[in-house]
Order: structure tokens, then C-alpha cells, then sequence
């Protein structure tokens, strides 16, 4: 069986640094999924820059498929060396998750990776090899569906040191307190936030230290095919809503046009939902066979703010709600790893009205940036135009 990756990452700054010293790299292709985490030597710029070298050379070195030998001797003999500690240093974390659920992790100098099955964390055994006078730990190990990867740097490990906790935030103490989550239900992002917003805690919104946290969950593949604006050709009707149709998955209808479309095409009829009213986003309606069906632009346009609110926030009071956007938000980022957008580009004349809002005129805009919103979060989106 073929699985997705979830995947979420999230950084604090050392208190006063405007560049965080940890960075983490995520590529995915239609294989695999690869995340690159390293934290150079010390904080701020000098950091940032062996860090991101490092996590940068191991992700372009390990998406042409080399081996960990040569992407540990090639960021040796590239990194920097700092003038006042004549080192260049920065840890090393590797975890490449194909669609099998098969993982390779390779560790160096971060804290050990957090394997988490059924809700507890286990023993994750591996073999020790040396590169370059680098001692490496490297796993290969089947993941289950719902197992969940959590990469952490010392600055998670560190939290609270000296202050609320004597020994800071140690690795048994996190292991603890991700258990106590009820991870079966929760996304990457859900898990990532709870961790990160702690560890902010435990150093009183004062990070003594970089704090980077990067959660990979292995999940079943969550289907969304969107219908948008109706095609410039109006022979395309029966394409697209044939498309719509046979595609897998949830499906929904974004306009008044192309609801009209499928109305037609499926001989069916469109009731439209009065109870909720407001003010600001017209309400939802309702197809035999659609899974949600809602106004065009001004939805979209709202759908999309609320996305980009989970992104950037740690909380997630921005999915709730019950108008079209709210919903459609809800859908697109809880039950969503693959968007299907089939987007049509007739124009509509009522966008072109002067006396229409401006936002009425961008119908087409609003759809790419919604591709570019979900991608940001993680998830794979495909494009069709009619």
C-alpha cells in the first residue's frame, strides 16, 4: 500500500537572535520523502550559515540518490571553519521515508530520533559507522500506518535548563509528555505546536537556545478534487464534471457557475442551505453526490486567510466555523494530502463589473494562491484547466 507523509516543522530563536541556528530541509517527490535537520556550532549568523550549508549540500546530494558517505565527506571538506573556535560544526539529522513506509535515518550529534507506534514511543536500534572521524548512527525500519517520526534539536532538550527544570527538558521527560497526546487524531502540524509551544513555555518565551522541532506521520492518502470557474470552452462541460466525478475522493464545488455546471451535466438539483446565514460569505448549498458546495470568490478568498492563520499560528480556531469558508478551510487541511484543483478559465462578465468589488475580478488569482497555500502546507496539488 502506497502512504503519505504529513509532515510539519517549526523553529524558536534564541532570545535576542534574529536568525534561528537550526535549519531544517524538506524535499518530496512521488517516491519518497526526505527531511534534513542540522544545528550549526554556536547561534545567530555563524550558525544559520553552517546549518543551512550543511542541510542544504545532505538534501541536493541526497535527492540524486548518493549514499551518506559521500554527502558526510562532502559537507566536511565544504562547511566553513570558525575563526574563533577553529571548528566547522553543525549536527546532522537524516530521515528519507519512501512510499512503502520503509525508512533510512541517519544521526549525528542531534538528540536521538522519537519513533512513536500505537501512541508509545519506541526503542529505535541502529548501527554506529564512522565517516570522516564522525561516528553516525544509522536505523532502516518499516513504518505503520499512523507511526510517527519526531526530529528535535538540543534546544527541545534544553528547555528549562537552570530555570523551571534543574536538567532541562530531558529526552525520557518529551518522550513522556508525547504519549499523553492523543496522537491517533492529531496532524504533524497539531503534534509540532503542542512540543513547540512547551518547550516555549518551559523557557518562560525566553529560548536560551535554537529550538527546532520537524514531525513526519505516516497516513493513508486523503483525496480532494475542487471544481472552480466554468471552462472557456463550453463543449468541456461534460469533461470536467466527468473528471469530478470519477476522481477519487471528497469532492467539492466552488461557484455559482459551476454548480450551475453540474447541476446540468448530472440532471440533479442544487438546494442551497438558509439556516446559516452570514453576513459576509454567501451561504453553502447542497448536490447528491457532492461533498460540499459553496460560492466562489469571496469563499475562496476567506478559505484561504484561514489557512494561512493555521500556518503561521500555533493555535487552530481558524477552522472553526460554520459558513462555506470554515468548512471548506476544515476540509482542505484536516482530511486533505491531495488536492485535485480543476480549474476553469472562461470569464465570468460579473468580475468584470465596475460596480463589483475588486476581489470579484481576481477569481483566478485566488485559485493559485490556494495551490500555493496548501503546498505550504504540506500537501501535493495538481492543477487541470478546462
Amino acid at each position: 500500500m502506497s502512504f503519505f507523509v504529513d509532515y510539519a516543522t517549526d523553529s524558536l530563536n534564541k532570545a535576542g537572535e534574529e536568525l534561528c541556528g537550526d535549519t531544517v530541509e524538506f524535499f518530496r517527490s512521488d517516491r519518497d520523502a526526505i527531511a534534513v535537520m542540522s544545528d550549526g556550532l554556536g547561534s545567530g549568523v555563524k550558525a544559520n550559515i553552517l546549518a543551512t550549508l550543511t542541510a542544504k549540500i545532505a538534501i541536493t546530494m541526497l535527492k540524486e540518490g548518493l549514499h551518506i558517505e559521500e554527502v558526510v565527506d562532502t559537507i566536511a571538506h565544504t562547511l566553513p571553519v570558525c575563526n574563533v573556535r577553529k571548528l566547522a560544526y553543525a549536527t546532522l539529522t537524516i530521515v528519507k521515508v519512501d512510499n512503502t513506509g520503509t525508512v533510512y535515518a541517519a544521526e549525528f550529534d542531534n538528540p536521538s530520533l522519537f519513533l512513536i507506534r500505537n501512541g508509545k514511543v519506541e526503542n529505535l536500534k541502529g548501527n554506529t559507522i564512522e565517516i570522516n572521524d564522525r561516528k553516525i548512527k544509522e536505523s532502516i525500519f518499516k513504518l505503520q500506518e499512523d507511526d510517527i517520526l519526531i526530529l528535535v534539536s538540543d534546544g527541545v532538550v534544553h528547555a528549562g535548563v537552570g530555570t523551571v527544570l534543574s536538567l532541562g527538558w530531558r529526552w525520557e521527560e518529551i518522550a513522556a509528555f508525547i504519549e499523553k497526546m492523543p496522537l491517533k487524531k492529531m496532524s504533524a502540524k497539531d503534534i509540532m505546536n503542542r512540543i513547540l509551544t512547551t518547550c516555549d513555555n518551559l523557557y518562560l518565551k525566553k529560548p536560551g537556545d535554537d529550538a527546532t522541532v520537524s514531525v513526519m506521520k505516516l497516513v493513508k492518502p486523503k483525496n480532494v478534487v475542487m471544481f472552480s470557474g466554468p471552462p472557456k470552452n463550453h463543449d468541456k462541460d461534460a469533461n470536467v464534471i466527468k473528471d469530478l466525478i470519477e476522481s477519487s475522493g471528497k469532492k467539492v464545488i466552488c461557484g455559482g457557475t459551476a454548480s450551475n455546471i453540474a447541476c446540468r451535466e448530472l440532471n440533479r438539483e442544487l438546494n442551497i442551505d438558509m439556516e446559516y446565514i452570514n453576513k459576509e460569505i454567501p451561504p453553502i448549498g447542497y448536490i447528491k453526490g457532492i461533498d460540499l458546495v459553496t460560492e466562489g470568490v469571496l469563499t475562496i478568498k476567506a478559505t484561504i486567510e484561514r489557512l494561512k492563520k493555521v500556518k503561521s499560528s500555533m493555535d487552530f480556531t481558524a477552522l472553526e466555523g460554520e459558513d462555506g469558508s470554515a468548512k471548506l478551510a476544515k476540509l482542505l487541511f484536516e482530511n486533505c494530502t491531495h488536492l485535485k484543483m480543476l480549474v476553469g478559465t472562461a470569464v465570468n462578465p460579473a468580475h468584470q463589473n465596475p460596480n463589483f468589488p475588486e476581489e470579484l475580478s481576481i477569481k483566478y488569482k485566488l485559485l493559485m494562491e490556494l495551490e500555493d497555500v496548501m503546498k505550504g502546507l504540506g500537501k501535493v496539488v495538481e492543477v487541470k484547466y478546462y
